[in-house]
């Protein structure tokens, strides 16, 4: 006898909650092919013998966590529209680029703290427990390798987790800030259908002329604690990769397609030094072809897991 209808639709139901899911976790992860048994077993061989592993992340990682990249081809920003982030000159010096900059972050804030680690985040903090990863550097500012509990991590690019006076470099967590934003701006709607890399969303010309923002209680500008386009990574925090680098067996790179090239010189330091070096991305790297570096093309949610410690 067949099942009533609304019975039918409470049976199917949570598979269809499932693949819903399924498809809004990937639709920020281009197309590419199922990884293979050989690139398995290649980046299995890799990762056995490099004991001490370097490892370094890029916004690749985080397409799964659905926080969009940047580069890739039909999924990323850059692919399907016009916006660029915003540099670091232009934040510093005009009070209407803050404004906007603000107002869209702020929006933005509620989805973008929320996104949770994915597969690739906690198989990483499950490496470093086993005592297998002496670092992990990531260029990503949304904080996933913590939140999955990873502890030895540099961001290489700073946290978007903590807003920063550019005058007497006192901090305050974004949260607060956000708090703060909220009273001012009590009647902005915190509703947005996409967020950008750094939480950065599209908003109506109308809302961010009508948002206000405060300045330091010493009068300096609070920015995040970020590394803006045209700024430069911290010349301490670059040295000391370097020296875990040197103290490693080999360099891993995760989702990074290293066009930047405050991450591009760590590969570049890798061959130097004549430390073996791995890239798994979906797509072609800035490192492909030089020497000492092999390239798997696939998607790390997918390969990670069954590297076998």
């Amino acid at each position: 006898m067949p099942l009533p209808a609304v019975l039918v639709w409470r049976a199917i139901q949570p598979n269809i909650i499932r693949y819903n899911l399924q498809v809004r976790r990937f639709q920020y992860v281009p197309k590419h092919k199922p990884c293979s048994k050989e690139d398995i077993e290649k980046l299995q061989d890799f990762v056995t013998r490099t004991r001490n592993l370097l490892v370094l992340t890029g916004a690749g990682i985080s397409t799964e966590s659905n926080i969009p990249d940047y580069r890739s081809e039909g999924v990323g920003l850059y692919s399907r529209n016009t916006y660029r982030p915003i540099s670091y000159k232009v934040f510093v010096t005009s009070p209407k680029a803050r404004q906007r900059y603000w107002a869209r972050n702020f929006v933005g804030w509620p989805r973008f703290c929320t996104a949770e680690p994915n597969i690739t985040h906690h198989t990483l903090a499950r490496w470093e427990k086993k005592g297998r990863i002496i670092l992990l550097v990531t260029q990503n500012v949304d904080g996933l390798h913590r939140k999955a509990g990873s502890k030895q991590v540099t961001e290489l690019h700073g946290t978007s987790y903590v807003v920063k006076c550019l005058s007497c470099n006192a901090t305050m967590s974004r949260d607060r800030f956000q708090t703060i934003l909220h009273e001012m701006n009590p009647d902005l709607n915190l509703e947005v259908a996409e967020i950008r890399p750094d939480g950065d969303v599209h908003l109506d010309g109308m809302l961010v002329e009508n948002f206000e923002y405060p300045d330091c209680e010493c009068g300096g500008i609070l920015k995040p604690d970020v590394v803006f386009f045209g700024d430069n990574v911290p010349t301490g925090r670059v040295r000391y990769v370097y020296s875990k680098l040197d103290e490693s067996d080999g360099l891993l790179i995760l989702g990074s397609s290293l066009e930047v090239y405050s991450a591009y010189r760590f590969p570049l330091k890798a061959v130097e030094i004549a430390k073996p070096t791995m890239i798994v991305n979906i797509r072609r790297t800035r490192a492909d072809g030089l020497p000492g570096v092999t390239n798997i093309s696939a998607r790390c949610g997918e390969i990670l897991p069954d590297v076998v410690l």
